[in-house]
């Protein structure tokens, strides 16, 4: 076992015990000292990944009922919160998605619809990975564009001229701009990444506030165009500018993946048509209320019937085939789901126990700037993801936050979103994202190439961040 996973396995236990045998935070109320002990445990373990991260989620649902923060089945509740589900059904989608191979057919028209220029072919690739990014996973979106990319790069190696400096630039081009876009498209939507569900999932398990599905998208896909956006100029037109470049070969390797995959199937017509009508219903939901509202519909009820849909609905009756059977699942993120409900459960410890109300408290008596606190959480929030899961960190520092836009006197939806979206900004270091480490292993990226840019773009990522909590959010929420 490396080092610091050796450390970090012994130093949250110690933590542990440390935390719960200091004088008590709020008198009169031990529990304070067991939520902040079992939090300081999580948070080793998250941070060296001494152990799976989601058998660390599993710690509340062990040391709550032990410590008397709350009963067993209290704590098992966030396990199983609607958030949850809404997440579940969009991996079933996704599923569905990738087992059909729909996700490769969009990518590719989309890539042959932009061009072959080489700022273009950057921009189809940037663009294919970010809309993908919001219905499937960062990773399989970056995993699905990467061979394609791969494809097109070798087919500059191997030309007259060798691989040339606009070559290189290119390939870097190519292979930051699909990391950087997997992880910008994924805040476009509630189900793009995990960050976003664990946001809610608080919201509606503390706070009692909903945010439905198109709701997020009124902030949440204008800023994943314009981080998408900015990636691609920062890219392209000043760090590795490949103007000039010329070659005409790579449309036919797009047409001759596209010919590869044939015509739609039955089966990916289904998909999609399943898919279409969940988003629709996800996208319209409140007006369906309005107009219908004995239907009562929830973004995790659409996300379950989509799901069951791909489960129960035959492709071929005959032979009795559906799209999807359950030794499918075996391929789900199991481990995010515990993951969310983790954080949830923390969150939950820190309520109770106060802990929340004692920041609250603080933050209000120590007549703190509102921009400044604003941006060094975003910043603290943005730098920290580079480091650590950006799910576990929002697990754990969303509820802080939250106590801390109560004490600033502040809406809490206007300091919690640009925080959480921070924590999906992570550009500049190969183990920050899975779409990062992705394709630095490509070997065509150095990790000083990618520290420069993603120090750049977390710059960029902080201001447009800022803006957005100052001017956008208050309109919006």
């Amino acid at each position: 076992m490396q080092l610091p996973k050796t450390i970090g396995l012994f130093l949250g236990p110690v933590l542990f015990v440390l935390f719960n045998l200091l004088p008590e935070l709020i008198p009169g109320n031990p529990t304070a000292n067991a939520v902040i002990a079992t939090a300081a445990w999580m948070i080793v373990w998250w941070i060296t990944e001494a152990v799976s991260i989601s058998v660390t989620a599993l710690l509340p649902l062990l040391l709550f009922p032990l410590l008397d923060v709350m009963p067993i089945g209290e704590v098992g509740a966030n396990y199983g919160s609607p958030i949850i589900f809404l997440f579940f059904g969009g991996f079933v989608l996704a599923l569905a998605l990738e087992k059909v191979n729909l996700h490769r057919r969009i990518a590719l028209t989309i890539i042959n619809w932009t061009g072959t220029t080489p700022e273009k072919v950057v921009l189809g690739f940037m663009i294919a990975t970010g809309g993908l990014s919001m219905w499937i996973s960062n990773t399989a979106s970056t995993v699905v564009m990467l061979p394609i990319a791969l494809s097109v790069i070798q087919l500059l190696a191997n030309d007259a001229d060798g691989f040339t400096e606009k070559d290189r630039n290119f390939a870097l081009s190519v292979m930051l701009g699909i990391a950087f876009s997997a992880n910008s498209g994924g805040i476009a939507t509630v189900i793009g990444t995990p960050p976003n569900s664990v946001l809610i999932g608080l919201l509606e398990n503390e706070y009692q506030i909903e945010i439905s599905f198109l709701r997020w998208m009124t902030i949440g896909l204008p800023l994943s165009i314009i981080l998408i956006g900015i990636c691609y100029l920062v890219l392209v037109k000043w760090m590795f500018p490949c103007k000039g470049l010329k070659f005409g070969a790579s449309r036919e390797v797009i047409r001759g993946e596209l010919r590869k995959l044939g015509p739609p199937t039955p089966r990916e017509k289904m998909v999609l048509s399943i898919f279409g009508v969940t988003v629709f219903l996800w996208v319209f939901r409140t007006l369906i209320n309005g107009w219908l509202p004995g239907l009562a519909l929830s973004d995790t009820g659409i996300s379950l019937f989509g799901a069951i849909a791909l489960f129960a609905l035959p492709y071929n009756l005959k032979r009795g085939e559906f799209i999807l059977t359950w030794k499918d699942t075996t391929r789900l993120a199991w481990g995010i789901l515990i993951l969310f409900g983790g954080g949830l459960a923390l969150a939950r410890g820190m309520s109770a126990s106060g802990l929340v109300d004692l920041v609250s408290a603080s933050i209000a008596g120590a007549e703190v700037s509102i921009l400044v606190s604003a941006f060094l959480l975003i910043a603290l929030m943005l730098f920290m993801t580079e480091l650590m899961s950006n799910v576990a960190l929002v697990a754990v520092l969303a509820p802080v936050v939250a106590g801390i836009a109560i004490g600033l006197d502040v809406p809490m939806l206007h300091l919690l979103i640009p925080v959480t979206i921070a924590s999906s900004c992570a550009f500049m270091l190969p183990m920050a994202t899975p779409p990062n480490a992705i394709v630095f292993a490509s070997g065509y990226i150095q990790v000083h190439q990618m520290a420069r840019v993603g120090l750049v773009l977390n710059c960029i990522s902080i201001i447009l961040l800022l803006l957005v909590f100052s001017f956008v959010m208050p309109l919006l929420f």
